[in-house]
């Protein structure tokens, strides 16, 4: 990071604030920030004030983003990037919110060449070089240990996104094996799809049988919200997040007591 962006962050920490009270409230929503440390609850304050000075979150279909709606968005998205860093989420500005789920819309052609309209109800939505853009009331279910997190999940997409097109595949720190990612990933997405097509249910959205981009970014929405699934039903999948992320979220919950904060009235 150059001096200047130093500079600048150093500068909107020091004279942009969140109200406390707000603070205590969201954090205390999420199992995955009840339990962190102090000294990372206090790296996740800052990563969130730069956040939400650098990205715009803007209201759509009639969202009126309050302060809650930002703080809380932008604690979820910045989970991931706890010990990576807000660089990670670099190339783009904006997260648009609406209150309930979109319609999407979008054309794609099939192999044999013919063109298909498409418009499609979803949750959440991210776009290379673009925004995110999420429903409030998805957000809202984050939380309950049940695995869905629908900002983790597009901001997931984000990372992975890092290098081209999302494939399940985001850059790796040095030290990481690609042979060792490719070959976790790889055998626990064919299993998974197995287990799908056969109805067995092992505490994963089905969803992430959609492509190994949708597994990476539903396997983190599990990792931070129920790792304790993760661990179990893919141990080795476990182990890359956990060197990916830089974040042991399973020990995490099972070694800290959970923060007891104050909710926000809002």
């Amino acid at each position: 990071m150059s001096w200047l962006k130093r500079w600048r962050r150093a500068r909107v920490l020091r004279q942009s604030a969140i109200e406390p009270l707000l603070w205590r409230g969201i954090v205390a929503r999420y199992p995955f920030t009840r339990a962190l440390a102090d000294h990372e609850l206090a790296r996740l304050h800052e990563l969130v004030v730069l956040f939400l000075h650098e990205k715009a979150v803007h209201g759509a279909g009639g969202m009126a983003v309050r302060d809650e709606v930002r703080v809380a968005i932008a604690v979820q998205a910045c989970i991931l990037i706890l010990n990576l860093g807000l660089d990670y989420y670099r190339g783009w500005v904006e997260v648009i919110v609406y209150p309930d789920e979109f319609v999407a819309e979008y054309d794609y052609v099939d192999e044999a060449g013919v063109t298909h309209h498409v418009e499609e109800a979803m949750s959440g939505e991210s776009w290379e070089r673009g925004p995110v853009v999420v429903s409030w009331a998805d957000v809202q279910e984050a939380g309950t240990g049940q695995g869905y997190n629908v900002v983790i999940h597009e901001f997931a997409h984000k990372l992975d996104m890092l290098n081209g097109e999302p494939n399940g595949y985001p850059p790796l720190h040095a030290g990481m094996l690609r042979t060792a990612w490719a070959a976790a990933f790889t055998a626990a997405y064919e299993h998974f799809c197995r287990k799908v097509d056969g109805g067995f249910d092992i505490g994963i959205d089905e969803y992430a049988a959609e492509s190994p981009a949708e597994f990476f970014a539903v396997v983190s929405e599990a990792y931070f919200e129920a790792p304790e699934i993760v661990a179990s039903a893919y141990p080795d999948v476990y182990a890359q997040l956990a060197l990916f992320y830089r974040q042991d979220t399973a020990a995490r919950l099972a070694r800290q007591e959970p923060r007891v904060l104050e909710r926000s009235a809002s």
